[in-house]
């Protein structure tokens, strides 16, 4: 995505950390800098981990307006009110028109200090201004929360959500009747073994047993899985009595 992180003013390295890790983790991989108070590529590398192309590509810059001169479109965050009209938006509104705008060129996402945020100054380069929609009576979030939080919602607007899951490593195919008979044939002889019938029915406790496992459902490998232990079960009291140790139960 043609989508750029600016930091106005930084004042706290493990911030800066926190958003690489956070472009890495969304994809982008372009964060610009203006003024940081502090900042040393390895010791962000030792806080984001596997960032080495993202910390490749930071930019840093001594004005705002040099960070922001090619971007077609800028946007502001901030979380406190202002007296000035701005073009406010949420973040969810926001994403789609960002998507948009980054097909014509570079768009940045701005965000400011951690104690003060953006002054007017700054908010007056923005095309558009978003607050997210926190407690008003404490509204200011960390300066990485507030990216991590944006750059999901991008993820969601470009479809991202749908991205099927990983597939297990092994996928068995489905247990068969066959298959489910003898594991509850099975489980049946482990309950009785711990004599778990003594003050219950069987036959209503194994049409429970039977309605989770067919609710599940098992894959072949699950229910060779379930049997192995109930037949453990059984082999595990056959022991004990053969040994005829006592056991309370």
């Amino acid at each position: 995505m043609n989508i750029t992180v600016v930091l106005h003013e930084p004042q706290e390295l493990v911030n800066i950390a926190h958003v690489v890790r956070a472009l890495k983790n969304f994809g982008l991989r372009d964060l610009r800098l203006v003024n940081p108070r502090e900042y040393d590529a390895y010791r962000v590398a030792g806080i984001a981990h596997q960032t080495q192309d993202v910390l490749a590509r930071v930019s840093r810059f001594e004005r705002l307006q040099e960070a922001l001169a090619d971007c077609v479109h800028v946007v502001g965050f901030t979380a406190r009110g202002r007296t000035a009209k701005r073009n406010l938006q949420r973040p969810r509104e926001a994403a789609g028109e960002i998507l948009g705008q980054a097909d014509a060129g570079p768009v940045a996402l701005l965000f400011g200090r951690e104690d003060k945020g953006l002054s007017n100054e700054a908010l007056d380069l923005c095309h558009r201004v978003v607050t997210m929609p926190t407690n008003p009576a404490y509204p200011s979030l960390n300066l990485a929360h507030a990216v991590v939080l944006m750059l999901y919602e991008l993820a969601v607007t470009r479809g991202d959500e749908s991205r099927p899951f990983k597939a297990p490593r092994r996928e068995g195919p489905p247990a068969t009747a066959g298959e489910l008979e003898r594991l509850f044939a099975d489980v049946e002889a482990a309950l009785r073994v711990i004599e778990f019938f003594k003050t219950r029915q069987a036959e209503g406790v194994m049409r429970t047993v039977r309605e989770l496992i067919h609710r599940t459902p098992l894959d072949e490998r699950e229910a060779k899985l379930v049997r192995a232990m109930a037949i453990e079960v059984v082999k595990y009291g056959e022991r004990l009595a053969r040994s005829r140790v006592h056991v309370d139960r």
